[in-house]
């Protein structure tokens, strides 16, 4: 009898946990000579603030994408859309190109020198550098 009550108590501990976030990471070409980013810095090229760097994004429905709006840019998606709305309605700036995953993200970086993205840790290989770990 204190085994079953031992187990339930664990899976109803494990269940009241919070979820691990994923751990995300800014990454660009290896050609480009950025090493190193801080939050406010990656944000400048998502917001569209800075045309160093070309933004590369996942897709609006996509979990990572509201995550990294979360905690790089201190804003929700519907913020986000506005302020993009604004740019290209202004003609100041095109929208950033959405890809539906990881994978495609990562290949579009790699195969443009001035672009920037975001992915999972797990994702990374020596196709992309690192720039920024997101906490």
């Amino acid at each position: 009898m204190s085994f079953r009550i031992s187990f339930v108590t664990a899976a109803v501990l494990a269940c009241s946990l919070p979820a691990a976030a994923t751990e995300l990471v800014v990454i660009v070409n290896p050609q480009n000579p950025a090493t190193r980013m801080f939050n406010s810095q990656a944000s400048q090229f998502f917001l569209g603030k800075s045309t160093m760097f070309t933004p590369v994004e996942h897709s609006e429905s996509s979990p990572i994408r509201a995550e990294f709006y979360r905690k790089v840019l201190e804003k929700d998606a519907s913020q986000v859309k506005a302020l993009w709305s604004k740019l290209v309605l202004t003609g100041k700036a095109a929208a950033p190109r959405e890809y539906a995953s990881s994978a495609e993200v990562k290949k579009a970086v790699a195969a443009s020198p001035n672009a920037i993205g975001y992915i999972e840790k797990a994702a990374v290989d020596e196709t992309v550098k690192v720039v920024l770990t997101v906490q």
